[in-house]
């Protein structure tokens, strides 16, 4: 039997070290399999490497525990946003409560995107996707914030559009259309660029839509968020990127 007041406090500080240790390590064992399982979701959907983190507090070995979970950022590369080249995105997912039902994981309170597309992935994207303009316009792409439009240039050629939300999602609306030798309508490019952007930028999941664009000297910068939004069930194939997570 101890009698030695040191040697019990001494064994009393090792065993709390060894319990906060352990602990330290299953939160960042939790952190790093959590900040994975949410970047492969995101890159599923959107075909691009991503990162993400859970906020540093509460421990999120509380969350786990509640299954509530108060922040969550993400951040991706920019190379790409599906087929738009040069897009990148910045998530921040706020209150996610899990509540497994036969529809759904659980919800999340609140969803704000920002996302940025280059003037040059601009070129590329509308070059690689939209081959009736590729060769037409797409020498440059130039900006003019002052009157919210973007240029798409070609040797002689150009198409001034304005960015503007429609319908959930972006539209490259035409303001001026001089084609020099080209024999396409005006109503037909629009019908055309309307359908690149649609594929781009609509149909997002969990709801997510747009809700202003802007431009900028560098490129296009939008808001997209969602609301009490239902997570999809890992099941029923609703969603096959959500499924391991």
């Amino acid at each position: 039997m101890l009698r030695d007041p040191l040697a019990i406090v001494l064994i009393l500080i090792i065993v709390v070290a060894l319990v906060i240790s352990g602990l330290i390590g299953a939160e960042l064992f939790a952190r790093h399999t959590a900040n994975s399982k949410v970047a492969r979701v995101v890159t599923c959907e959107i075909k691009d490497q991503a990162t993400a983190k859970f906020g540093v507090t509460p421990l999120l070995l509380w969350q786990f525990a509640t299954q509530h979970f108060t922040n969550i950022s993400v951040e991706t590369a920019g190379n790409q946003i599906r087929d738009a080249k040069g897009m990148k995105i910045a998530i921040d997912i706020q209150n996610v409560q899990i509540r497994d039902t036969p529809t759904s994981r659980g919800t999340i309170g609140v969803l704000d995107a920002i996302i940025t597309w280059s003037s040059d992935g601009i070129r590329q994207s509308v070059q690689n996707s939209i081959p009736v303009l590729g060769g037409v316009v797409t020498t440059s792409v130039t900006t003019h914030p002052t009157n919210g439009t973007i240029e798409l240039k070609g040797m002689l050629n150009d198409i001034v559009a304005k960015p503007v939300v429609s319908n959930g999602g972006l539209q490259l609306q035409i303001v001026s259309f001089n084609t020099l030798g080209f024999s396409l309508p005006k109503e037909t490019v629009q019908f055309t660029l309307d359908d690149f952007t649609t594929n781009l930028t609509k149909n997002y999941p969990l709801g997510i839509h747009a809700d202003n664009v802007e431009v900028t000297s560098t490129g296009v910068t939008s808001h997209f968020s969602a609301r009490n939004t239902n997570i999809p069930n890992s099941t029923g194939g609703q969603d096959p990127c959500f499924a391991n997570l």
